[in-house]
C-alpha cells in the first residue's frame, strides 16, 4: 500500500497554477476575495468534467439493460433526511483554538496547519489552546416559500448532502413505471452540499461538489457477491479513463470503522500529490435505507417477485464516486514535464497534459501552416466544419506552428491537424498525391503522419470514444 503521507507539494502547486492559467478551474468569486470551498470550472475544465460524466453515464446506464437514470431535486424535504438519519446525526467533530481563533476538524488535525506556526499541526504549538471537540452540523438549511417562518417545520428544507436519498425515495416509482426486475440499479449524477469545517486540497474537499452514484437493488443473498463485482467494475472504469492502476488502492474497511448502515465497504483511493485519498466508496448498505423510509413514511416499499410470489425489501449495493475528485485525479495523472533540452542548447521543458483522448477537453486542433495564405486558411476552415459537429475542436492560426503545438500539449489536445502546402497541392515538385491530405501530430510521441481529409472523422472517432 502506498504511503498516505507521501506528498509532492511542488508538483501540486504547478498543477493548481496550470489549472488557472489555462482555464481548467478558478476560485469561485475570486474577484471578491473568493468563496472558500467552492470552485468554478473554466472552459477546459467544463469540457473535461462533461467528458467524464458522459462516459460514466454511457458505461453505467446507456450500455446496460439493468440500470436507469434519475435526476432528483437538490432541495430536500426534511422528512427524507430525518428518516435517513442525517438530521441530528450528520456532523463532524470540531475544535476551536482559543489563541488563533481557528476552527479545525478534530479527527483530521494531522493534516492541518497551525495558524501561528504552519509547520506544526493545530495543538502542537506551545501557544495553542484547543477546546474539547463538539459536533458541527454539515448540512445547509434553508426556508422555503414567501411566507416561510423559521418556527414552521414544514417550511424547512435542506440542500441535499448526498444524491442517494432521492434515489431511495423514488425507487418504487422508478420500479413501477419501468417494470424492472431485481437486480436493477438507479443512477444519478448531481450536486451535493456539505458545510465542511476545513475545505482543502484544491477541489478535493469542497462545500459544493458533484457525485456519480448508483444504488443497485438486489436480493439479500446476492448483496456481498455484487459488492465484489461492483468493485471490479469500478476499477476497470478508472483504467479506461486513464488512471494508473498502480496509483489506485483498495481499502477493505474493517468492522467498527464502517458507516453504521454498511455491512461491507471498499474505498478506492488514488495517489494524489497531497497523499493517498478516497475517490469512491463501494458499500453494501443492506436494507437499511429502504427500511428507514418505509418505516417513517408508512408506505410499503417491498418488491414483489412474480416467480416466487414473495414480497421482500431489496438490499442495496452503492458505488458512489466523487466527480470533482475524479476530475482532479485525471488532471494530476495527466500532468507531465518532459525535458527536450539539447546537449549544447538552452533548457527546453515541455509541459504536457497526457489525458486519455476520451477525456481530453479538446480532441483535435486545426492549424493552418500560415495565416496569410488564403488557400491554407480556407482549407483549414473546411476541416473545421467537417469535425466541429462531432467533437470539441480548436482552431488556431496565430504564431509559429511549433509554438502552437506546445500550446496544445499544455492543455492536453491529443491530435493536432496541420494544413500545409501539400494539402492544397502546392508541395515540392509535380507530385499531387498528397493533395487533400493533412499532417497529424501526436501529442505524446510528437510523431507525425499523413491522412486524407476524407478519412479524418472516422479516424478520430475511433480514437476518442
Amino acid at each position: 500500500m502506498a504511503n498516505k503521507e507521501q506528498t509532492d507539494t511542488a508538483r501540486m502547486e504547478k498543477i493548481v497554477s496550470l489549472c488557472k492559467r489555462k482555464g481548467f478551474i478558478f476560485q469561485s468569486a475570486e474577484l471578491y476575495g473568493g468563496l472558500n470551498g467552492c470552485w468554478d470550472y473554466g472552459p477546459l475544465g467544463t469540457e473535461l468534467k462533461r467528458n467524464l460524466k458522459d462516459y460514466w453515464w454511457r458505461r453505467n446506464v446507456q450500455e446496460r439493460d439493468d440500470i436507469l437514470g434519475l435526476d432528483g431535486s437538490i432541495l430536500t424535504h426534511q422528512a427524507v433526511l430525518t428518516a435517513s438519519g442525517h438530521i441530528g446525526g450528520f456532523s463532524d467533530p470540531m475544535v476551536d483554538c482559543k489563541t488563533c481563533k481557528g476552527r479545525f476538524r478534530a479527527d483530521s488535525l494531522d493534516s492541518m496547519e497551525c495558524k501561528l506556526k504552519p509547520s506544526c499541526i493545530p495543538g502542537a504549538h506551545d501557544k495553542c489552546e484547543l477546546t474539547e471537540p463538539r459536533d458541527f452540523e454539515l448540512m445547509f438549511k434553508t426556508q422555503m416559500g414567501a411566507s416561510a417562518d423559521e418556527n414552521d417545520p414544514n417550511a424547512t428544507a435542506y440542500l441535499r448532502p448526498e444524491t442517494a436519498q432521492s434515489i431511495f425515495v423514488q425507487y418504487k416509482n422508478v420500479m413501477d413505471s419501468n417494470r424492472v426486475k431485481l437486480p436493477f440499479g438507479i443512477a444519478q449524477i448531481g450536486k451535493s452540499f456539505r458545510n465542511e469545517i476545513n475545505p482543502r486540497n484544491f477541489t478535493f474537499r469542497s462545500r459544493e461538489f458533484e457525485q456519480m452514484e448508483i444504488e443497485y437493488f438486489c436480493r439479500p443473498e446476492d448483496g456481498l457477491r455484487l459488492t465484489d463485482e461492483w468493485l471490479a467494475k469500478r476499477l476497470e472504469f478508472y483504467a479506461e479513463i486513464g488512471l494508473d492502476a498502480e496509483k489506485l488502492h483498495v481499502l477493505d474497511i474493517p468492522d467498527g470503522e464502517r458507516a453504521h448502515y454498511s455491512q461491507k465497504t471498499y474505498d478506492i483511493e488514488y495517489d494524489f500529490p497531497f497523499g493517498q485519498q478516497e475517490l469512491e466508496g463501494v458499500a453494501y448498505r443492506g436494507d437499511y435505507d429502504l427500511g428507514k423510509h418505509q418505516g417513517h413514511s408508512g408506505k410499503p416499499l417491498e418488491y414483489f417477485d412474480e416467480q416466487t410470489k414473495e414480497k421482500l425489501l431489496p438490499h442495496v449495493v452503492e458505488p458512489s464516486a466523487g466527480c470533482d475528485r475524479t476530475v482532479l485525479a485525471l488532471i494530476c495523472e495527466a500532468y507531465d514535464e518532459e525535458d527536450l533540452s539539447k546537449d549544447d542548447g538552452k533548457p527546453d521543458i515541455r509541459t504536457v497534459m497526457r489525458f486519455d483522448p476520451k477525456m481530453a477537453p479538446i480532441k483535435a486542433a486545426i492549424l493552418p501552416l500560415l495565416k496569410n495564405k488564403p488557400e491554407l486558411v480556407a482549407k483549414a476552415k473546411e476541416v473545421q466544419a467537417l469535425l466541429q459537429p462531432w467533437m470539441n475542436i480548436f482552431y488556431d492560426e496565430t504564431a509559429a506552428i511549433g509554438r502552437r503545438y506546445r500550446r496544445q500539449d499544455e492543455v492536453g489536445t491529443p491530435f493536432c491537424i496541420a494544413i500545409d502546402f501539400e494539402t492544397i497541392g502546392e508541395g515540392e515538385g509535380d507530385d499531387k498525391s498528397l493533395t487533400d491530405t493533412v499532417t497529424i501530430r501526436h501529442r505524446d510521441s510528437m510523431e507525425q503522419e499523413r491522412l486524407p481529409i476524407a478519412d479524418l472523422l472516422p479516424w478520430l472517432a475511433q480514437r476518442i470514444r
